[in-house]
């Protein structure tokens, strides 16, 4: 089996046949894959203290559970995609 180094090793294809039979017969480099893995910044992040209503905490807990989230996490994307809406 050939192992692809570089993203410019793979072709483009014509139909899903083709391509099925060059990955039969091909595979990619585990350092070319981590190569491509996206990473978030590493930046420092701050700490802060929000105080919520604890039935509001409890359901925001609930839903982020539900979704399989650290609802800290969940509470974060909501943040980020709420200042995306708000600069547009």
């Amino acid at each position: 089996m050939k192992t692809i180094e570089s993203w410019d090793e793979i072709p483009k294809f014509k139909h899903q046949k083709e391509e099925a039979a060059f990955w039969n017969a091909h595979q990619l480099d585990p350092r070319l894959m981590n190569a491509s893995v996206h990473r978030p910044d590493n930046r420092e992040s701050t700490t802060i203290t929000l105080r919520f209503d604890p039935r509001m905490l409890a359901r925001i807990k609930r839903i982020a559970r539900s979704r399989y989230l650290n609802y800290q996490s969940m509470i974060k994307q909501w943040l980020s995609e709420r200042l995306e809406n708000e600069q547009h």
